[in-house]
């Protein structure tokens, strides 16, 4: 897919990083990544998901938390990036630059993933004691907050105790993330579920502007969270998503994880892109449009 021919300041395995100065402009491509590959194929309209659903969630938390937004609308584009409009549109923020925290904000209101392999192992999740007898799936008690570590490109976050964030950002500021991330998943669930969707994990990061803490980068996409029907939820086993597990589980079905990640199949391509539109549309309500 064309793109925008200027450098980025900096580039994730999805986005690209543009510095403006006080402002940030970040660019959702349609790239995937899988087992720590960007792939060579893209999704289509994958980067308009991660941005356009970010912005919804951005707009329905705003009563919760303050976040970083400023525009996603192509008339606030700087003027370098003017001629690109046609691929930017949809698919980019204009947000404030904000002194970012190090550590990824994880919350947990299921069992699955790494979490459930730590409580079959220890009855934990990041420490944290849970009842016995919870199955793959199981909703928690209630939701938990799970820190981790931000890895650089390539590498792999670890998970965190809370005392292990309290020594990286202070006591107080550590127990700020803590209440807010549980206040925001919360209202994020309760709303994903009347909309059909269970809200089983998701990750979010916050900055600081002005001594203010704010919501910052991506939130509540198919890539950051793990997204679950609620009309076929029944705990004791892995549940389908909408998220890339489709292309994980091409790729473990036709790849040894040796060397570079083999070229998808034109239909698992599809069948993602589906994945991820009808996140955006069970969540909002509507069509995607850009």
């Amino acid at each position: 897919m064309a793109g925008v021919p200027i450098t980025p300041d900096a580039q994730g395995k999805v986005r690209d990083l543009y510095d403006l100065g006080d402002k940030l402009l970040l660019v959702a491509t349609d790239r995937i990544s899988a087992f720590d590959y960007v792939l060579p194929d893209e999704i289509p309209h994958k980067g308009a998901v991660l941005t356009q659903l970010s912005k919804f969630w951005f707009e329905l938390l705003d009563g919760v938390v303050e976040n970083h937004l400023l525009s996603t609308d192509v008339a606030d584009l700087p003027e370098q990036f003017q001629p690109y409009a046609d691929y930017l549109r949809g698919r980019f923020m204009l947000v404030k630059k904000a002194d970012m925290f190090p550590v990824e904000c994880i919350v947990r209101g299921y069992l699955a993933g790494s979490g459930l392999k730590e409580y079959q192992r220890e009855g934990t999740v990041c420490g944290i004691e849970l009842p016995e007898g919870l199955q793959s799936s199981s909703k928690l008690p209630a939701p938990i907050f799970t820190p981790s570590t931000k890895a650089d490109l390539g590498g792999h976050d670890e998970n965190i105790s809370f005392e292990r964030c309290t020594e990286l950002v202070g006591a107080a500021d550590a127990e700020a993330l803590r209440d807010l991330s549980l206040a925001v998943y919360t209202k994020a669930a309760d709303y994903a579920r009347e909309r059909g969707i269970i809200i089983a994990d998701t990750k979010f990061e916050f900055g600081r502007i002005d001594g203010r803490i704010v919501l910052a980068d991506e939130v509540l996409t198919p890539d950051s969270s793990r997204f679950w029907p609620g009309s076929s939820y029944a705990p004791g086993a892995d549940q389908p998503s909408f998220d890339k597990q489709y292309v994980r589980d091409w790729l473990t079905a036709h790849w040894d994880k040796q060397g570079e990640p083999p070229r998808l199949p034109q239909d698992v391509i599809q069948k993602t892109s589906e994945k991820y539109l009808q996140a955006y549309e069970l969540i909002t309500g509507k069509e995607l449009s850009y």
